[in-house]
């Protein structure tokens, strides 16, 4: 008798330990290890999972990025520059007095901005000053290396050296950023069909 109540509580025992582990059972059953067993959008009401802290170092240069990046974005946003700016560019193609454009500027205080750098070149080239004006371009592509216009402007600045091999390679770099089909890529390129020692107007 003894025997009989011992199985009978380890066939209790066991049962009960079956009923209280067969909730867990379909977890791993409906998860199909991360195949997509599950309905549709499953994966997408579960959190995702932590992400590990960035080390110090990581989270200086993120930190640094941020800060550049909207720097160089955000000028136009400042009024006072848009408003610089719209003057000096209306002083470049409106009037055509590229030494007030020059000074207009300098004056907004970004230099190296791409924007800027590069309509001072391209004043100091409509003066004829092509040491200055190279200067200029070269500081435009350096803020911005796929800065499309300067890629154009220089171009055009290296067809009046007669230097028609260098500016293929930027008739290059304007189809590697915009393609063939762009404006600046066509302009330099029908610049580029011309006979040389032709006067250019850009």
């Amino acid at each position: 008798m003894i025997k009989s109540a011992i199985k009978v509580v380890t066939l209790m025992v066991f049962f009960m330990a079956l009923i209280a582990a067969s909730p867990v059972v379909p977890v791993f059953a409906a998860g199909g290890g991360g195949g997509g067993g599950g309905p549709p959008g499953e994966d997408l009401m579960r959190p995702a999972p932590p992400t590990p802290a960035p080390d110090s170092k990581a989270r200086h240069t993120n930190r640094k990025t941020k800060q550049k990046q909207p720097g160089k974005q955000s000028l136009f946003d400042d009024p006072a520059f848009a408003r610089g700016y719209r003057a000096a560019y209306a002083t470049i193609y409106d009037r055509n007095d590229y030494g007030a454009a020059i000074e207009q500027l300098k004056a907004l205080g970004h230099d190296d901005y791409a924007n800027v750098a590069n309509l001072i070149g391209y004043s100091y080239r409509k003066l004829g000053d092509y040491g200055l004006s190279q200067i200029w371009y070269e500081r435009a592509l350096k803020s911005d290396p796929n800065h499309v216009l300067t890629w154009q402007y220089y171009g055009l600045w290296q067809i009046e050296q007669g230097n028609r091999e260098q500016a293929q390679y930027h008739l290059s770099r304007i189809a590697a950023i915009c393609g063939t089909n762009c404006e600046h890529y066509r302009s330099l390129a029908a610049a580029l069909e011309q006979p040389p020692g032709t006067g250019l107007v850009y």
